[in-house]
């Protein structure tokens, strides 16, 4: 090889714009939250009784935490019950939802996906990066999907080294 030879970092040449959701995850500890205790006889809620359970209990152990409400029981648990929870929790809690953790996820990834400048990726090659560290629901990937689609040149995924090539604009 030639001294005078220089090498080029063919990637970085190629103008591929690398989008890792990674940096989208929220580290707040997730936090599945039952209220199956709150039952009376485990088969109903009590308005005054949930009540007096919202009122007595320490929501500022939530701070900071993603929660999912849910019952895993097959119960009467009116509507309103959830909106309480969600009411006593709003203080502390980063994010909260109805449903299990996968949900919890998706809603967080939603959530930080839609603050992402998409019109920056105008004309752009965007390779959307496949491996990650952390969980990232699928719907996460469909979301970063339709946000790029009206500006980007084309949308990958995996590697700059080993995509699979998935969108070009005509």
């Amino acid at each position: 090889m030639d001294s005078e030879q220089t090498i080029v970092n063919r990637v970085e040449a190629s103008g591929l714009i690398t989008l890792d959701l990674e940096t989208y995850y929220h580290s707040g500890e997730r936090v599945l939250f039952d209220i199956k205790d709150q039952l009376f006889k485990g088969l109903m809620l009590k308005e005054k009784d949930f009540r007096a359970f919202i009122a007595a209990n320490n929501w500022a152990e939530y701070t900071g935490k993603n929660i999912a409400f849910y019952c895993s029981t097959d119960a009467i648990v009116p509507t309103w019950a959830y909106m309480l929870l969600g009411i006593a929790v709003e203080p502390y809690a980063n994010r909260y939802v109805f449903g299990d953790l996968n949900l919890l996820n998706q809603t967080l990834y939603y959530d930080a996906l839609q603050q992402i400048n998409a019109p920056i990726y105008e004309g752009k090659r965007v390779i959307v990066k496949g491996c990650s560290n952390v969980h990232i629901p699928v719907q996460a990937y469909l979301e970063i999907t339709h946000k790029l689609l009206p500006y980007a040149k084309s949308i990958m995924y995996g590697e700059a080294c080993s995509n699979v090539p998935l969108y070009k604009k005509k």
